[in-house]
């Protein structure tokens, strides 16, 4: 399957070991030329358990995101080198203008179980997805399409379960209508939550979570609850060509587990290096370690429901304060081993729309300011913590973060350790988060709307920590209805300006993809969303 159309919400592993690294692209061919490759073997990847069953508009973290990649493939998709739209079960998307949209659906395409994939498995899969009645967390992803009002209202019950921009004229065409023009609408459609559901999912939805039946190049195999995940390669598949097996996604509570397995050969590509092992990976891995750009973020979002929170004075004046504390270039260079880059905005330096120092002062360091604002916001004697996952190696720089909170400002800060990636997700996911946590976002498309939009708009499925912006939400919508793909960037730059009056959360760094694989496989490449081109990976015969 080419791409990684699922960038959710991040359990990337935050690297903590002192020492500079060397630089290195995505990775080649290393093994040895003599050695045979078994078209049909079956290699390890780094992962975790999902949060939810496996149902494409509910998933929204790197774990489930990463098996759904696996077992669907959608009408579009990004190109790994790339990053560049192109169609895949969609023969052909043409634009009318901004608002209309018509898709012809490739024809050959079969689910897993033989059922013929077909314009109408995207429509009911949408509408379903669409509904308040089975709670998915992407529901949103659909608020742009006409009726989705009709739907999903705000409050109550839908009046439909059929959304009126959407139609079939015939087995292989989609017609979509949104309810306003937007110029990028394209762009989602290589999102998880667009991909296509067979018609026995809506039989039992609640069983078929457990044992999903997909059109990607893999189908299920079997799922192990908090041990792995296995697929297998599906023959029939029609997408580019399968060079495996199948995947046996295993799930580790730590990542220094994965790095040992990966080093003695017992796991064959990992999600990321550990963070004790940052300084040495390269030479431990040779021509085997990757060292690559991903188009992602790392951030401390805030819990505006929490009373820690909502009982500021100032919260704008609170949130710039706690920015400008924190030491991004020290804390990058020593705690995180030069393998971040400090964040001067909430939009990679990659993504279509990045605008250079857009954060301005608020992301410098500046420890007389930051007290300045956080006496004159009225938490001087606050306390705050951050949420995380120990299982992903983030607590040395979160307990960096706070000691540089703490005495520059004299805020109380503690990091919040959950057990896995799961339990955190769980927690923000009712509303529980003391006061910050921390959120990491890799691209679901290349545009600078999906870290703006997609996080924080008042409605968006990433929006967990329920803040809501009027002068955002207004200049969202503006940029929305533009007339070209230009002007809706222009304008959402504009958007992300108006963020930094309140800070909905705290930039602190972009993401590298530092990862690498095992000797018993070749050929694996990571893409801008730091995912490995799972069809491209060969695995040596034993």
């Amino acid at each position: 399957m080419r791409g990684a159309k699922s960038a959710k919400w991040v359990a990337i592993a935050a690297v903590v070991a002192l020492g500079a690294t060397a630089c290195g692209g995505g990775s080649s061919d290393s093994g040895d030329s003599s050695r045979k490759v078994n078209p049909d073997g079956v290699f390890s990847y780094q992962s975790s358990e999902p949060q939810h069953p496996i149902q494409p508009a509910n998933v929204m973290e790197t774990g489930g995101g990463h098996i759904t990649d696996a077992l669907f493939s959608g009408l579009a998709d990004y190109n790994p080198k790339t990053g560049k739209l192109e169609n895949l079960v969609a023969e052909d998307i043409k634009q009318t203008d901004a608002s209309h949209y018509t898709i012809k659906v490739k024809k050959g395409w079969t689910f897993h179980n033989g059922e013929p994939v077909t314009a109408h498995s995207f429509i009911d899969a949408w509408n379903w997805g669409a509904d308040p009645k089975n709670a998915q967390q992407n529901s949103s992803w659909f608020a742009d399409i006409k009726g989705y009002d009709e739907v999903h209202p705000e409050k109550g019950a839908g009046k439909t379960t059929k959304m009126s921009g959407l139609s079939a004229p015939d087995d292989y065409t989609i017609k979509v209508e949104l309810a306003t023009p937007v110029p990028y609408w394209t762009y989602k459609l290589g999102y998880s939550a667009f991909y296509p559901l067979p018609k026995v999912f809506f039989t039992n939805p609640k069983k078929y979570g457990q044992e999903p039946v997909g059109n990607g190049a893999y189908s299920f195999v079997k799922w192990n609850h908090n041990q792995n995940f296995e697929v297998k390669r599906y023959d029939k598949y029609a997408g580019p060509k399968v060079k495996n097996g199948g995947i046996n996604f295993k799930f580790y509570t730590t990542s220094e587990a994965a790095y040992k397995d990966a080093t003695s050969d017992n796991l064959d590509v990992l999600d990321q290096v550990a963070p004790s092992a940052m300084a040495s990976y390269h030479q431990d891995l040779g021509d085997r370690a990757v060292d690559s750009p991903q188009n992602a973020i790392q951030t401390i979002a805030v819990a505006e429901y929490a009373p820690s929170i909502k009982g500021l004075k100032d919260r704008g004046k609170f949130m710039q304060g706690i920015s400008m504390a924190i030491d991004r270039d020290t804390i990058t260079k020593t705690v995180l081993a030069g393998s971040r880059t400090p964040a001067t905005g909430y939009v990679p330096p990659a993504v279509e729309g990045y605008k250079a120092d857009a954060c301005g002062e608020f992301c410098k360091y500046n420890p007389e300011k930051a007290k300045q604002l956080i006496q004159e916001a009225g938490g001087a004697n606050a306390t705050v913590s951050v949420l995380y996952n120990a299982d992903g190696g983030h607590k040395e720089w979160v307990t960096a973060v706070c000691a540089n909170i703490t005495q520059n400002t004299g805020v109380k800060c503690e990091g919040d350790a959950k057990a896995d990636f799961k339990t955190a997700l769980d927690v923000r996911t009712k509303k529980k988060v003391q006061s910050f946590y921390r959120s990491g976002w890799v691209q679901d498309y290349p545009l600078n709307a999906n870290f703006l939009k997609d996080l924080y708009g008042t409605t968006a499925a990433g929006n967990e920590g329920g803040y809501s912006n009027k002068e955002f939400d207004g200049l969202a919508a503006k940029a929305d209805k533009a007339s070209s793909l230009e002007e809706s960037v222009k304008l959402y730059q504009e958007a992300e300006t108006a963020l930094y009056k309140d800070m909905p959360s705290i930039p602190l760094w972009y993401y590298k993809t530092n990862a690498g694989y095992s000797k018993n496989v070749k050929g694996v490449v990571y893409d801008t969303f730091g995912k490995p081109d799972y069809a491209e990976v060969e695995v040596f015969a034993k």
